[in-house]
């Protein structure tokens, strides 16, 4: 039997655990929303981002403009470093990458090389093999002539390639089966030339445009950003662009579009990030937060009508839907020359 004060005491302690026991649940809800908040990853160290071309090329222009706005507008407050490894049309700088699994500071930039070189056989990496960001920019390509050529515009070239493919050389930075090969190759297809006799020539250490101008090659495939200059000088013509309208801008207002010209076919060339394989979730979501931050901001758009680029902001599984449509169409088109890799 308890005694009045002893019953006092009994019930102080069951209230006491009680209250013991509510603190504790509290404080771990507590603890479990810091830590929600506290992993928001943030990166602990400079960020590397990874261009797999030489210094100039559109890749390269991309990451270095992405990577000067972060910085400038105060978006990421670690360093961002662009370095550029160069070779094998992408390969090198993908092999790279690779090497850095589940490392967040690391990225690279890239466009349909990653979905065409693999296809060809010339990387042992495609873009299952890492982990979306997000895409930001389209860009488009372009077809260029010396400024004395006899050629007007596209229907001019094409005429002339239906009757012999192999009396036009047509010189890019891309290597074969990658995209300024396969970018003009679908476009002379629309216009009914035979693709499989096209003579190609790759040149990816900074010589193409010399070999236009000098007469080695006749047609130079390329970006619409790496045509500007020369054309504003003077020296060159561009006989079409690959975008569905008329792109706005100084000189580039000017470049009819291929569509214009008959020809009922566009080429985008996207370029998007990436992370190495196995980055963790928390460490994608910073990115592509930064990411729509970058697309939205004003310094951004300024950047995208300097060098002529489209919004092309897509991330998640819209982007990953995205690119395994572009693998579905490269694969046709790489079979039908007949350097699709047999896996």
């Amino acid at each position: 039997m308890l005694y009045k004060n002893e019953r006092v005491i009994t019930l102080g302690k069951k209230w006491g655990l009680i209250l013991v026991f509510v603190s504790m649940v509290t404080l771990i809800a507590c603890s479990n929303n810091n830590k929600a908040v506290s992993g928001e990853w943030s990166p602990k160290e400079s960020i590397e981002v990874v261009a797999p071309a030489g210094a100039g090329s559109g890749w390269d222009t991309t990451a270095r403009m992405a990577a000067k706005i972060f910085e400038e507008e105060g978006m990421i407050e670690q360093d961002i470093g662009v370095v550029n490894k160069p070779g094998g049309g992408g390969a090198v700088g993908w092999a790279y990458v690779a090497e850095k699994a589940g490392n967040p500071h690391h990225m690279f930039i890239a466009s349909p090389p990653i979905i065409d070189v693999p296809l060809n056989g010339q990387s042992q990496y495609d873009h299952n093999d890492f982990t979306p960001i997000a895409n930001v920019i389209a860009d488009y390509g372009a077809f260029a002539v010396r400024a004395d050529s006899k050629w007007e515009n596209l229907n001019d070239l094409f005429e002339d390639m239906k009757k012999d493919p192999s009396s036009v050389t047509i010189i890019g930075a891309s290597s074969p089966g990658s995209m300024d090969h396969i970018q003009f190759v679908k476009i002379a297809k629309e216009a009914g030339v035979d693709i499989k006799k096209i003579k190609y020539v790759s040149e990816q250490d900074g010589g193409t445009l010399t070999a236009l101008l000098n007469g080695s090659a006749d047609v130079y495939s390329t970006g619409v950003a790496e045509t500007i200059e020369q054309a504003k000088a003077g020296k060159i013509k561009v006989l079409g662009v690959t975008s569905e309208e008329r792109l706005e801008g100084e000189v580039i207002s000017e470049f009819p579009t291929v569509q214009e010209q008959g020809i009922d076919s566009y080429f985008v060339n996207w370029r998007g990030f990436f992370a190495p394989p196995d980055t963790d979730e928390n460490a994608i979501d910073f990115y592509v937060s930064k990411f729509k931050e970058l697309n939205e901001s004003e310094a951004w758009k300024e950047i995208r009508k300097q060098y002529g680029w489209d919004e092309m902001f897509m991330y998640g599984e819209e982007y990953k839907d995205f690119l395994d449509e572009q693998k579905e169409e490269s694969e046709q088109l790489l079979d039908e020359l007949g350097i699709l890799k047999n896996e």
